[in-house]
């Protein structure tokens, strides 16, 4: 008998993008020892003036109350502020934040390549700390700067149920990184990131796929910026629906 994988339709996406990425993110502040805040409608997790805030939107409804909540949350804020809404639906204009749409896409269940680079799974301290360097730099989180070390990544981070770092070795030396958490049956992806020094190598890919072959089985979603949907394109994810991000001005 044949087992049917699960598969994922294009409008359960979003909800299903929103509920993974609350799952990093609170994963996140745990391993970071942050404030996180869980409501129906969004959760919160507050890492200070160097971090920063980071909002999650869960619901295409807040009620006016959660609205509020956030909104003092915003207010409050001792860092930059960053926060993701998979429905395009929750208007934070009035917290004078510029916003912009990238598209949640989907991947269903299916065959992944072997990557054309080496792949690892991180667990020695040295490697997660090259993974944090590598997204620190291709992401400009100047934030993070001047590095300290377990800062974004913390040890405790890969020990989180469902999280895993990944990093792409280019003759032996760290090139790329990206992480990927597997939630209810869903896979997602996040932090996917090639140094500077590896650009157009495809190194890129080779986190993808890396990150992918545990995923194989589960439908995976993620959220692509202009640059990095042609790879998703490349690798099976279709575009499900846009997501709208608000940040800060500061």
């Amino acid at each position: 008998m044949t087992t049917r994988s699960p598969s994922l339709t294009l409008a359960e996406a979003p909800m299903r993008q929103a509920r993974n990425s609350a799952a990093l993110w609170i994963a996140t502040g745990r391993s970071r020892g942050h404030e996180v805040v869980r409501r129906r409608g969004f959760v919160a997790v507050d890492g200070g003036a160097r971090a920063g805030l980071r909002i999650l939107v869960q619901e295409p409804d807040l009620d006016p109350g959660e609205v509020a909540e956030l909104s003092e949350l915003v207010r409050g804020a001792a860092g930059p502020v960053n926060a993701e809404d998979p429905f395009g639906s929750t208007d934070l204009s009035h917290l004078g934040m510029r916003n912009w749409q990238m598209p949640v896409m989907l991947r269903q269940p299916g065959p992944v390549d072997a990557p054309a680079l080496e792949v690892i799974k991180v667990r020695k301290p040295e490697d997660l700390q090259a993974a944090e360097r590598i997204v620190i730099e291709g992401f400009e989180l100047n934030g993070f700067e001047p590095y300290r070390p377990g800062e974004l990544f913390p040890p405790a981070l890969i020990e989180q149920p469902g999280v895993d770092v990944f990093v792409a070795l280019h003759e032996g030396v760290a090139a790329g990184a990206g992480v990927s958490v597997v939630d209810d049956g869903i896979g997602s992806h996040y932090w996917i990131g090639t140094a500077t020094a590896f650009r157009s190598r495809g190194v890129g890919r080779a986190v993808m796929l890396g990150a992918l072959a545990p995923l194989a089985d589960l439908p995976v979603t993620l959220t692509a910026s202009k640059l990095g949907r042609p790879l998703y394109e490349s690798l099976g994810y279709t575009v499900a629906a846009p997501s709208t991000w608000w940040a800060s001005t500061q």
